[in-house]
């Protein structure tokens, strides 16, 4: 709501004199004593939306029985006078049995009108109007109140009651500046739309549209929900490092810095994977940690530098076990967070409670192009069959390369209601265990919602051997310019020769699904601070 409106109604002015003014206002308190600043608690019984609730609940309790005045027939002086006298007596019932309370918060609207006047207070759980009148809290408070500006926070004691319009309400005997708001507020009717403002200023964006507040309280359940879901299937969770000196564990591109204590080059972890296989390796069967992981790649609707990834690796499963998992926990989630499994996005109806589709991946590029790569034998054709689709593809890459550029061109986008594509080929998946009965292929799965990847899981590889080999691999796809490519992870490696057991693990996107789940257009309006190019 627009300080540009109330302090100055209707008059153009210069935004510098209006923040002028404000400081003159909070100069004039310091020197009388009343400086909000000096303020340090502020003891709160009731949040707006309780303070409601519990006087509607007061009021059908003592109310009960009481119908409503019949003022059909009467003229409108008569039927104004019983409504009135029915309004005084429900009036009179409820101010016997107070509900008292003390509320905080910014003051979002305010009217004065002589003796009395109203404001709108706004706290974490939404807004209630507050009645101030000079009787009730003294002529210097109302005199002082009189000059608030829109944005500055209060502490109000008082009580509850319902207007004549049935608005519940706030009776204030005591009202209390607790901080003066020495910024403008974005303009009431229009509010803050501009988005770059909205993520560069997220606190003006919390203050001024509730759906957003609304947006990252609910983020903040469904990683309690999760958490919840995985502490009762027995994972335990973990932390590990965010500087690595080998960043591994997925196909990105890591930011690098300098740790001067040791004289050393460092990586900010791209993936959380090596580590937690270290803990399988030691006897944690069942472990899962959810943090920030950073990839120096560009900014879209889905991607931002750093976000925030869940992964969790479970002994003596495979990918099988995985998929049963997540299956499980998407619609457990989905239910405690939005009190169902049909979850609106955009123009599209999520149904998470039906069985996921499994499709390999081969089964969903020929579903979608009629081309089964089964049939193609070998690189070569695969690149003439990318030739004639006008699929790109670089002279490095394989059939099991061209295999995926074909899924990422052709499939995705159709893939709207939960999947699981499965078995991808072994050059795009260098820590995964292959298919006994197919080893160019591997067991391993993408969840795909709205045409999004949501996780990514395997059947982990465990044998040293062949772990070591695919890192050669990897370390040669980096000399020839791939530059998301892994290198070796020797205390990894080392880790694996000790042994580590049949072992599922899955990465989840916590950012997608927070934006899935609040039907959120882009990954920046479920990150509360995203990254943002410098201003300077």
């Amino acid at each position: 709501m627009g300080n540009q409106q109330n302090v100055k109604p209707q008059q153009e002015q210069d935004i510098n004199q209006l923040l002028k003014v404000r400081r003159e206002k909070l100069a004039a308190l310091q020197e009388a004593g009343k400086d909000p600043f000096q303020i340090t608690k502020f003891d709160v019984t009731h949040h707006t939306s309780d303070a409601k609730e519990q006087y509607s609940t007061h009021e059908e309790k003592l109310l009960a029985g009481r119908t409503e005045p019949n003022v059909d027939g009467m003229d409108e002086a008569a039927a104004r006078e019983v409504l009135n006298t029915d309004y005084n007596e429900r009036r009179a019932i409820m101010d016997a049995s107070p509900i008292e309370v003390t509320i905080a918060g910014r003051m979002m609207f305010k009217r004065v009108m002589g003796k009395a006047s109203f404001c709108n207070i706004q706290d974490l759980k939404g807004r209630i109007q507050v009645y101030v009148a000079k009787d009730a809290i003294g002529e210097d408070a109302y005199a002082d109140f009189k000059k608030s500006d829109i944005g500055d926070i209060y502490g109000i004691k008082g009580y509850v009651f319902r207007t004549k319009t049935g608005e519940i309400s706030v009776h204030a005997v005591e009202m209390t500046l607790l901080s003066k708001s020495l910024q403008i507020l974005p303009e009431k009717f229009h509010g803050l739309t501009d988005t770059d403002t909205r993520y560069r200023q997220r606190y003006t964006d919390l203050i001024m549209n509730e759906e957003v507040k609304d947006t990252f309280i609910k983020r903040s359940k469904i990683i309690s929900t999760i958490r919840k879901y995985l502490d009762g299937q027995g994972f335990i969770e973990v932390e590990t490092p965010m500087l690595v000196a080998n960043a591994g564990g997925a196909a990105a591109r890591p930011f690098e810095t300098h740790f001067n204590a040791l004289d050393e080059d460092f990586k900010l972890r791209i993936s959380l994977e090596l580590y937690l296989k270290r803990l399988i390796v030691g006897g944690l069967e069942r472990v899962y940690e959810i943090g920030r992981v950073f990839r120096n790649e560009g900014l879209d609707t889905r991607h931002n530098p750093e976000f925030t990834l869940m992964e969790l690796y479970q002994a003596y499963t495979d990918y099988y076990g995985m998929m049963d998992l997540t299956e499980n926990m998407f619609r457990h989630v989905a239910q405690e967070v939005c009190g169902t499994t049909l979850v609106p996005y955009g123009e599209h109806m999520i149904d998470l409670g039906k069985p996921f589709e499994r499709l390999t991946m081969i089964e969903a590029v020929k579903k979608y192009t009629g081309i089964d790569f089964d049939e193609v034998p070998d690189t070569e054709a695969a690149k003439k069959l990318a030739d004639e689709k006008e699929v790109h593809y670089e002279a490095r890459h394989t059939k099991g390369d061209i295999l995926n550029l074909f899924f990422e061109e052709f499939v995705e986008d159709h893939l709207i209601q939960p999947t699981f594509v499965m078995d991808h080929p072994v050059e795009i998946s260098p820590l995964t265990k292959r298919k006994p009965d197919k080893p160019d292929y591997v067991e391993r799965f993408e969840l795909f919602i709205n045409g999004w990847e949501m996780c990514n899981a395997y059947s982990e590889l465990n044998d040293p051997i062949d772990q070591r080999e695919r890192f050669k691999a990897q370390e040669a796809a980096l000399a020839a310019g791939d530059d998301e490519a892994n290198t070796t992870d020797e205390d990894f490696m080392n880790a694996l020769e000790i042994g580590m057991p049949p072992t599922g693990g899955i990465g989840y996107g916590i950012d997608r699904l927070s934006m899935l789940l609040t039907n959120s257009p882009a990954i920046r309006d479920v990150l509360l601070f995203p990254t943002m190019k410098s201003l300077t």
